[in-house]
């Protein structure tokens, strides 16, 4: 059980590692040859000029002015300078949306715990319950803050009943005046934005295969038939996972050609060689140019013909389509009716940016998706469940008295109070955060397997499945494992009907463990985002050896995102600590409030300096942010019923029964009111832009606009030509589509697809015949 004195080696160590990242960064950042590392977002938008161009060559290299290093700091107030409306401009709505969970964070805990302080925490330490307790149970004076310290039926716990609607009600406010704000701003920054892509284009799946008509064919007569004065193009999505895999291997062999062409050129008395085998291990020796020259130039001999191949094999084309339409009210009623009496075909949805598609998935059949989501769903539980045994040991390191009560061999060792101080107070949230290293990448390779085709969906799906994971491994894994560490004694020795009493007292016992944690992950880790040392590295490792031009040399950069799918579960970790021990143990919302401050400097500071988006969902990920922070809620209020209940507070307890019903349907409220902005594009709004539109911009090329936006990006290498897109001017008369099925439907379009049409007359005569 770690002691005030091991968190507060904790929190000196964090607080000194911190401090090092931004001393460390602050003097990085100022460098003119680090520019293109701690401001590649001004790189990239044409607005900053490299540093080493002009000047003495020392100053190319090295700050010489001192001043700036005095004010190493003031990176801070300038990252707070920019103003939201500047910001959304900036860097896009997602980003500046993301940032408003942390304010979202500071609004909810600074009032709770300026609450918590004033009235509970006097309330419980001043109670000796756990100095007196029968129950033998191991404990620290930080523990004596928490509800573990009210005796059994106390009239004290009237007073967490209290504060527990007190802070349901202050968080549904906030939440619901958040909620209110963000779906303003997406309402307004869609109806505000540049004319894009996706708002006329809508993505159809599971064309149904017709015997008489091509794919291409089919999908243009359907929606000729169907939305005929709407209707402008489609381009038919291909598999090309095998073209772009040959695509991406020559550009790692480009990569290592650069490098021997450098260390030729610095050295050219020296042709450079390598080994032909495994790995460059083993094998003959050969000229490394020649040798990935040859690569090369198979390489391109392969490409070229598997291009070929896919653009006139029909088993390429996919049932698939991107279909764009001449109006953003088109696409809306295309995308959010259904298509069809068969609700399994023709499914429509709205298509993701160019820049969001994940192309490679778009090749999976809509059949395999479902299989491969129960596939995914069963390997998640058995990663959930294997992943519990690192928890176990994190929890062995944490409750050290415990595991000295049942093995007392080990007490000479582990009792040194510089060492148990280190491993109580620091080890076990460095553990933990090692552990949890690789695990989103895990959950991302998986989101991919199941089939999402944006990158958007595949963060918000991966970002899901990790907020799961850290709440039964993190949250109560460690509780419960926890628990059984720190009263080993107790459980051995104590009586069955005794039992559900000690968990129920030490569950607020491990906010300790969770305070390493937090300033482990929350502090040192936030301060480590910004010193970027990995992308500093790759950076001047590419710098030195395969930057050739000044394009090479912005490829060089690593900008790198916001990061949603790692990102925000841990933001939603820390709301459920804070709502769960904000009545149980306040002593941890301080730690909490700290992170959501620095986290905010901080990643502000990178959103406008470093980070470059993917993508634009224009915030369509704050319902899973809200429904997550009420399901903590939620959680939050079923642990007090239950901590309560063991505490046989039998007239508080019924009443909390309450909480969880009023914030469910608070939740219902806010999704019926504040959601249908997040998933449906209004009908009004559509066509209120499509008028002004067409007011300001009579004579624009819609088609034109639209031809290449969805093309496969290994095609876009290639002559527009060879695109299957159609050039023609769209025929505005209305007459007759023929078709090849042996029952011809009636379209007022012709298809440009077909040489002959059938007159107004011929077609009626054919649709009366039996």
């Amino acid at each position: 059980m770690a002691t005030i004195s091991d968190i507060g080696v904790a929190a000196a160590i964090n607080i000194l590692t911190a401090f090092a990242f931004f001393l460390a960064f602050a003097i990085l950042r100022i460098q003119p040859v680090n520019d293109r590392v701690y401001f590649p977002k001004w790189y990239l938008k044409g607005l900053r000029s490299s540093p080493l161009a002009n000047g003495a060559f020392v100053s190319k290299f090295v700050n010489l002015d001192f001043r700036s290093y005095i004010r190493f700091l003031n990176w801070m107030p300038a990252a707070l300078q920019m103003p939201e409306p500047e910001l959304i401009d900036h860097g896009g709505l997602d980003s500046a949306v993301y940032l408003r969970i942390y304010l979202l964070g500071l609004k909810i805990f600074v009032p709770l715990a300026f609450l918590a302080f004033t009235i509970m925490v006097p309330v419980n330490w001043t109670n000796i319950t756990l100095e007196h307790s029968s129950l033998n149970l191991t404990y620290s004076d930080i523990d004596k803050l928490s509800i573990s310290n009210i005796p059994i039926r106390s009239h004290r716990f009237w007073t967490h009943l209290v504060m527990a609607y007190v802070f349901t009600f202050w968080t549904c406010y906030v939440l619901k005046r958040e909620y209110e704000i963000v779906a303003t701003m997406r309402l307004h920054f869609l109806a505000s934005e540049q004319r894009r892509p996706d708002q006329f284009t809508v993505l159809v799946r599971n064309v149904p295969p017709d015997p008489d008509e091509s794919v291409s064919e089919l999908v243009e007569h359907f929606f000729l038939v169907n939305h005929p004065h709407h209707y402008l193009s489609h381009q038919m999505v291909y598999n090309a996972n095998k073209l772009s895999e040959l695509a991406n291997e020559k550009k790692k062999i480009q990569n290592w050609l650069d490098y021997y062409q450098n260390k030729y050129e610095r050295n050219p008395s020296r042709r450079p060689l390598l080994k032909s085998g495994f790995l460059g291990l083993l094998g003959n020796s050969a000229d490394a140019i020649d040798f990935y020259t040859s690569k090369i130039e198979r390489l391109s001999r392969d490409i070229s013909v598997e291009r070929e191949k896919v653009s006139n094999n029909p088993k390429s084309i996919m049932p698939a389509a991107f279909v764009s339409f001449k109006t953003r009210w088109g696409a809306a009623v295309c995308a959010q009716t259904q298509q069809s009496r068969n609700p399994t075909i023709w499914l429509t949805e709205w298509a993701p940016e160019p820049r969001d598609v994940y192309w490679e998935n778009l090749a999976i059949p809509f059949v395999f998706l479902t299989i491969r989501r129960l596939i995914v769903a069963v390997a998640f539980f058995f990663l959930t469940f294997f992943f519990m045994i690192p928890i176990t040991f994190v929890q062995s390191l944490a409750n050290i008295e415990g595991i000295e009560k049942a093995l007392p061999f080990l007490k000479p060792i582990i009792e040194v109070k510089v060492i148990k101080s280190f491993i109580q107070g620091f080890l076990p949230g460095i553990a933990l955060k090692i552990f949890l290293l690789f695990l989103p990448t895990i959950l991302m390779i998986m989101s991919k397997f199941e089939g999402f085709n944006s990158i958007s969906a595949l963060e918000r799906r991966s970002a899901s499945r990790y907020y799961f994971f850290l709440f039964i491994n993190v949250f109560l894994g460690s509780i419960i494992t926890g628990t059984a560490f720190q009263q080993l004694n107790n459980f051995i020795h104590q009586s069955t009907n005794q039992i559900p009493k000690t968990i129920g007292v030490s569950i607020p016992m491990k906010a300790t463990f969770f305070i390493t944690y937090i300033m482990v992950d929350g502090w040192a880790g936030v301060a480590g985002e910004i010193l970027r040392l990995k992308p500093l590295i790759i950076y001047h490792l590419k710098n030195f050896f395969l930057v050739k031009t000044e394009k090479d040399r912005e490829e060089a950069m690593d900008p790198g995102t916001i990061g949603f799918n790692t990102g925000e579960p841990q933001i939603q970790l820390y709301f459920l600590l804070g709502l769960v021990y904000a009545v149980v143990s306040p002593i941890l919302l301080p730690f909490i409030i700290v992170f959501f401050g620095l986290a905010y400097v901080v990643y502000r500071h990178q959103i406008i300096n470093v980070y470059n988006q993917e993508y634009e969902s224009a915030a369509a990920f704050w319902p899973d942010v809200h429904v997550r922070i009420i399901a903590a809620l939620i959680v939050s209020q079923l642990l007090l019923m239950g901590l309560l209940s063991t505490k046989e507070a039998a007239q508080s307890t019924p009443l909390l029964i309450t909480l969880p019903v009023l914030t469910i349907w608070f939740h219902r409220f806010c999704k019926g009111r504040y959601e249908p902005a997040f998933v449906r594009y209004p009908l009004q709004e559509a066509m209120m832009k499509d008028t002004l539109e067409r007011a300001r911009e009579p004579n624009l090329n819609m088609k034109g606009f639209l031809q290449n936006a969805y093309i496969h990006p290994v095609f876009k290498t290639a002559d527009d030509s060879n695109s299957d897109l159609a050039t023609e001017e769209w025929e505005q008369e209305p007459v007759l589509v023929a078709t090849k099925r042996t029952s011809r439907s009636c379209t007022p379009l012709p298809s440009k697809h077909s040489g002959s049409s059938l007159s107004l007359p011929q077609v009626k005569e054919d649709c009366s015949k039996p």
